[in-house]
C-alpha cells in the first residue's frame, strides 16, 4: 500500500489515496501505522476518498484507532494532496468531512499548494450538541462552566472551561502560563471526564493581546500534539465569547502559527495555515 506522510504545522498524519488503494480495516491500520517506533509514526491515519458531493472525501482516524469527525490541519493537507496529485484542479476545492462539505481556497507556489484557507463553518455552542452533559457542569462566568475531571490526578481540582464544537468537541481552558501546565497528567483525565459522552479535545490558552494567543493541546485519541486546527478555531470563538480576544487572532501552537477569523457576517470560522508533504513510501503488513 502506497502512503504519503504530511503535516500541518507539526500535526502529522499518514495519508492514503483511496482512489488507488483499498483499506479493509482502517481502525487496525491507524493503530499500527501511527506507532512512532514500529510504524511510520503519526497522530493518525487519513483516507482521501471519492465523494459524490465534493471533490474528495476525508476520513480521519486517531492514533488509537478511533474515528473523528474532523481535523483542521488534516483537511488542509487533504486539499494539498488532491490538488498536487491531480485528483482535482479546482481552486477553491471542496472536501467532504464528518462536519459537512468544506470549501478550501488554495495558495499556489510553483504549481504546488503551500497554504490554504478553510471555511470551517459555524461553531456549535449548545452544550447538548457539542456534546457536553449539562447536568455534569455548572455555569461559572460568561460562556464558562466549572466541572471536575476524572479522578486520578495528583492534584485534584475543579476546572473552568469554555466548550465549543467545530464538528468535534473541544474544551478551552485559560491560564496565565501554558508552559507550566502538566498536559500529560491533566489531558486524559479531562478527555475521559464524566461530562463528555464522546470524550473531548482539550486546549490550554495564554492570551497575550486581543489579537494574539499561545495554546497547547491534548487531542482526543492521540494525546499531546504539536497543533490542532479545529482547536485553534474554537479558541478564536471562545475568545470572543469570553471577551478575551477579537474576531481575528494569530494563534501560536508548538508546531507553528495559524490565522483565525470568526466572521460576524456569516458566523463561519476561517482558518489559514500551511500544508506540507514530507515523504511517500510503501507499507507492508
Amino acid at each position: 500500500m502506497r502512503f504519503t506522510k504530511m503535516h500541518g504545522i507539526g500535526n502529522d498524519y499518514v495519508y492514503v489515496n483511496g482512489f488507488d488503494e483499498k483499506v479493509a480495516d482502517p481502525v487496525a491500520l491507524s493503530k499500527k501505522i501511527s506507532d512512532r517506533h514500529f510504524g511510520v509514526g503519526s497522530d493518525g491515519l487519513i483516507l482521501i476518498l471519492p465523494s459524490t458531493s465534493a471533490d474528495v472525501r476525508m476520513r480521519m482516524f486517531n492514533a488509537d484507532g478511533s474515528e473523528s469527525e474532523m481535523c483542521g490541519n488534516g483537511v488542509r493537507c487533504v486539499a494539498k494532496y488532491a490538488f498536487d496529485h491531480g485528483l482535482t484542479k479546482n481552486n477553491p476545492l471542496q472536501v467532504e468531512t464528518g462536519n459537512g462539505v468544506l470549501p478550501i481556497s488554495l495558495e499556489i507556489d510553483a504549481g504546488k499548494v503551500s497554504a490554504a484557507t478553510v471555511d470551517m463553518g459555524a461553531p456549535i455552542l449548545k452544550l447538548e450538541d457539542i456534546p457536553v452533559t449539562p447536568g455534569a457542569v455548572r455555569e461559572h462566568g460568561t460562556a464558562t462552566y466549572r466541572f471536575a475531571p476524572k479522578s486520578g490526578s495528583a492534584r485534584p481540582q475543579l476546572i473552568d472551561a469554555t466548550f465549543v464544537s467545530m464538528g468535534n468537541p473541544h474544551a478551552v481552558i485559560y491560564v496565565d502560563d501554558v508552559a507550566a501546565i502538566d498536559i500529560e497528567d491533566l489531558g486524559p483525565l479531562i478527555e475521559h471526564g464524566t461530562p463528555f459522552p464522546r470524550r473531548i479535545n482539550v486546549h490550554w490558552v495564554q492570551v497575550h493581546s486581543p489579537t494574539e494567543v499561545t495554546m497547547r493541546t491534548w487531542e482526543r485519541g492521540s494525546g499531546v500534539t504539536l497543533a490542532c486546527g479545529t482547536g485553534a478555531c474554537v479558541v478564536a470563538v471562545a475568545g470572543v465569547q469570553t471577551g478575551r480576544s477579537g474576531r481575528k487572532i494569530l494563534a501560536h501552537l508548538p508546531g507553528g502559527d495559524l490565522q483565525l477569523e470568526w466572521r460576524e457576517s456569516d458566523n463561519h470560522v476561517y482558518m489559514t495555515g500551511p500544508a506540507t508533504e514530507v515523504f511517500t513510501g510503501e507499507w507492508k503488513d
